[in-house]
């Protein structure tokens, strides 16, 4: 039984580096000015993803982003790690989108890839941590979903099962096919780069990619169809523009800080045992632990 798995898959600026300018005046992120990385919890969908296609044979995994040109990257990545290919979802009309318009762009394109039985994307992204986008793709698809989840056990007669991490537990739960899954941070690390699938997908590329490049792999592209990361527009899927982009979102960020957490007071301690239970106890008295 073969599954078509679709992971939802954002490039993020690496939030660990925020600095002066890593925000325009209209209120978005300055993507030039960051470094771009693929969202973690994204890997971590990944790898589930990947679990599932190790399992049932047949199955294929395929990425889908939105984002500039260079977010080729990350399906570049992906097929790396296993992923079979990717859909990239760009231009200029999706610029400034919130979560909102996000979702909206990324169900469209959903709806022109048509086929699927399990999409699986990572609970947040690193630079909003709202956790809407991949229910909103849901709601927008009609399609059930499970939030929270920390491993996809099986898919056996048309259900899948997941076993979800909540605050105060665990839970194992159903879902009928076609669903969305969203997985959260604590799910097992994604697999590192395999050599072979570097070898085989390193002139992977956008139709865009191909014609700005210098070196001329048409004529390779054109024998080996993987190598082709398809690339859709505002033109190659159905939307309607004024739910795109900046109009289509009702979300403004108005400022963000760095904040730097400096230790106002320190206290040096002995290896005795009386330091350390009296450090124990006053951990305890202000709650830091117990």
């Amino acid at each position: 039984m073969g599954l078509k798995i679709i992971v939802l898959a954002k490039q993020v600026p690496d939030t660990r580096n925020v600095g002066k300018d890593a925000m325009k005046a209209d209120g978005t992120v300055n993507r030039a000015a960051l470094p771009a990385i693929f969202n973690p919890e994204d890997l971590n969908a990944l790898e589930q993803a990947l679990r599932l296609k190790d399992k049932y044979k047949g199955s294929t995994v395929t990425i889908l982003t939105m984002g500039p040109g260079r977010a080729a990257d990350i399906i570049r990545e992906g097929m790396f790690r296993g992923a079979d290919g990717g859909f990239l979802l760009t231009d200029r009309a999706f610029a400034g989108s919130d979560t909102l318009a996000t979702s909206y762009a990324l169900s469209c394109a959903m709806r022109k890839i048509k086929s699927y039985d399990v999409i699986l994307a990572g609970r947040q992204a690193i630079d909003g941590d709202t956790a809407q986008v991949g229910p909103q793709v849901a709601e927008k698809l009609g399609l059930p979903q499970i939030t929270y989840a920390e491993e996809v056990l099986g898919v056996e007669k048309g259900k899948i099962t997941i076993r979800r991490r909540l605050e105060r537990g665990v839970e194992v739960v159903e879902s009928p096919l076609p669903c969305l899954v969203t997985v959260n941070g604590s799910a097992a690390a994604c697999r590192p780069r395999n050599a072979k699938l570097v070898m085989k997908f390193k002139h992977a590329r956008t139709l865009t990619e191909r014609q700005t490049q210098s070196d001329d792999y048409i004529s390779l592209s054109n024998d080996r169809a993987y190598l082709n990361i398809q690339e859709w527009g505002i033109n190659d899927v159905e939307t309607d523009a004024q739910w795109l982009g900046l109009k289509g979102s009702p979300t403004k960020v108005k400022t963000i800080e760095n904040v730097v957490f400096q230790a106002k007071e320190s206290k040096t301690l002995t290896s005795s045992d009386k330091d350390v239970e009296d450090l124990i106890k006053e951990l305890i008295l202000n709650h830091t632990i117990g």
